[in-house]
């Protein structure tokens, strides 16, 4: 999430109400999750087990509960609460907008693009040429759709992270600012749920095609001519490369990349990365031959036994 404009880090300590560690007119230019910070962005930080990784992040800005040695050239916002801070960050800058119509006025809608009934189309949201969303059809605000693209009917685009703290009093959200991008000539069945991201975009690139039921978690991206089936579950933070395909009901962990012209199999379950241009099943997902070899093998141990009572 880039800022309007750039801030000091003054100007930031003063909207989060917390100490800082460096020069007051230190350049901001926005705020990220850590996995997609840039020069110039915020990144939080809130357990010793990630100090060094936030510290040592391209992120220029670190958001801390503790006075640390600060990287030469970076600067500290120093917190009790980074998680309570960084959503305050959230509200400032991305604070919700009420909907005053179920098209919105903000939203921008392409020549040729057919919206049916009862869809809804958020604050700011862009649409392209030639595109075909279905009814009941949601997409929330900021969301962005290139031409030719098909949404069928129930699937919503831009809901908050599936993201959570675990305090004593409950769970506490981690507020979500950023949106969905959606490239050309890509295909989205019937109930379908793609969260927006945190900070940055949930990303379909160009000519992809999802099957009806798909979940899709907040930051993930899927890459070009992408083939998804229906029931895959696709966690927060996933990186799926050009021209993969995912059978049914395919869940994949947090994370996780799976590697250019991989295919995986139905039911397969993702627990880590995977390379590419192969072909995975099971649970843990493993080269289909090899998998299949150990269930032959698994097959066979009760008529070993027998044998082995026999001696």
């Amino acid at each position: 999430m880039k800022f309007p404009k750039t801030y000091t880090l003054k100007e930031i300590s003063e909207i989060i109400a917390c100490d800082f560690v460096g020069d007051e007119n230190f350049p901001v230019l926005g705020m990220n999750e850590i996995h997609v910070v840039e020069a110039g962005d915020i990144v939080f930080v809130d357990h010793p087990k990630y100090y060094d990784k936030a510290l040592q992040s391209d992120a220029t800005v670190v958001l801390i509960n503790k006075q640390v040695e600060c990287p030469q050239g970076k600067a500290l916002l120093v917190s009790d609460d980074p998680f309570r801070d960084f959503n305050k960050l959230t509200r400032h800058f991305k604070p919700f907008e009420t909907a005053a119509s179920t098209i919105a006025e903000s939203a921008e809608i392409g020549e040729g693009t057919v919206i049916q009934p009862n869809v809804f189309v958020g604050n700011h949201v862009k649409i392209g040429k030639n595109c075909v969303i279905h009814p009941n059809v949601t997409i929330y605000d900021r969301c962005i759709l290139g031409d030719n693209v098909t949404i069928h009917a129930g699937t919503v685009l831009g809901a908050d992270a599936f993201y959570y703290k675990n305090r004593p009093e409950g769970f506490d959200k981690l507020l979500s600012g950023g949106n969905v991008v959606i490239g050309n000539n890509v295909d989205i069945g019937a109930g379908c749920t793609i969260d927006r991201g945190v900070t940055a975009s949930t990303t379909i690139k160009e000519g992809s095609k999802l099957d009806n039921q798909i979940q899709v978690g907040h930051d993930t991206i899927i890459g070009k001519k992408c083939l998804i089936a229906s029931h895959v579950g696709i966690a927060g933070c996933c990186t799926i490369e050009d021209e993969v395909t995912l059978w049914g009901q395919v869940g994949i962990t947090s994370g996780a990349t799976i590697g250019k012209k991989a295919v995986v199999l139905a039911q397969s379950g993702i627990s880590k990365s995977l390379e590419g241009g192969k072909t995975y099943f099971g649970y843990p997902a493993e080269e289909a031959r090899e998998k299949l070899k150990q269930i032959a093998y698994i097959k066979k141990i009760p008529e070993i036994l027998k044998k082995l009572k026999k001696i």
